[in-house]
């Protein structure tokens, strides 16, 4: 089935409550060729041109669901949210970045998604399509995190992202040159007029991780009011605060024997992890 509107769509999935929803496709064909999903029916999201765009409203962006990596990645978009555009430049070749949607990578949740730090950091919130017309917004974390998951018959249509006008930056690591799925990101928010500094690591835990010590620590060093600069010791030891924080070492066992040692791939994702926040931090205050 293909809806016009919104509403529409919420209608068709209340209506064949076995349906899946679909826009891009690209994570849900990937299961269909793969033998792991069978969905008894599809309700094709993109013709809703509502949902194709974004907007401005009290000092956010309210971005529709259905934006594609590729519109994203587009300069205008970059003045807009300059995070969120890196991230959907990194998402993946060319055929991916057309196909794929915000909603998509949202309601996806793949560990690897690159919009979900960025999302995760900005204190982004859903505004999600019910029937009957209703509206309820939830933070993207909440879902993410499973707290409060998508109810039947509802349709994630827009995201709420505040609009702070300051430095922020993506970056990931990946295996191999080139796009290709992350084995960590990072994403780095500055906030002026709260004189915070956001952080989420993305790819190394099943949601994005906001190490919200280390944030702490390290707005109360920046000098909000001049340079803002930071000196490399200080931007080293954000980074290793930040690894830490996401990838501890083992607890004691309860008979207080010594811990064991992490073992060497997860030693070089926590380096990984410290790289990505430092430099993140260091080119949002450059």
């Amino acid at each position: 089935m293909l809806p016009n509107t919104l509403d529409d769509a919420v209608s068709a999935l209340a209506a064949m409550p076995a349906a899946v929803p679909v826009a891009g496709g690209t994570d849900l064909m990937a299961g269909v060729n793969s033998g792991e999903l069978r969905p008894a029916a599809l309700v094709g999201l993109g013709r809703i041109s509502e949902i194709r765009g974004w907007e401005y409203l009290d000092g956010h962006a309210l971005l529709g669901a259905g934006l594609t990596h590729a519109r994203m990645g587009r300069p205008d978009f970059a003045a807009l949210i300059p995070a969120l555009a890196a991230s959907a430049r990194a998402a993946g070749p060319p055929q991916v970045r057309n196909a794929g949607t915000l909603g998509g990578n949202i309601v996806s949740a793949a560990l690897t998604g690159d919009t979900l730090p960025v999302l995760a950091a900005l204190e982004a919130t859903l505004v999600i399509a019910g029937p009957d017309g209703a509206r309820r917004e939830t933070p993207v974390s909440h879902l993410l995190a499973g707290m409060d998951m998508l109810r039947p018959g509802e349709i994630v249509g827009y995201v709420r992202a505040p609009l702070l006008h300051a430095p922020q930056t993506f970056l990931k690591a990946t295996g191999r040159t080139g796009p290709g799925r992350a084995l960590a990101s990072a994403a780095v928010v500055l906030d002026p007029a709260r004189r915070s500094v956001r952080c989420a690591i993305g790819a190394v835990a099943p949601m994005p991780l906001r190490p919200l010590e280390a944030e702490r620590w390290v707005a109360s060093l920046i000098d909000w009011d001049g340079q803002r600069g930071l000196a490399p010791e200080a931007l080293a030891a954000f980074g290793e605060y930040v690894a830490m924080a996401c990838i501890p070492d083992p607890a004691p066992g309860e008979d207080g024997a010594q811990p064991p040692e992490l073992p060497p791939a997860a030693l070089h994702l926590r380096r990984t992890v410290s790289v990505l926040a430092r430099r993140g931090l260091g080119r949002s205050l450059a």
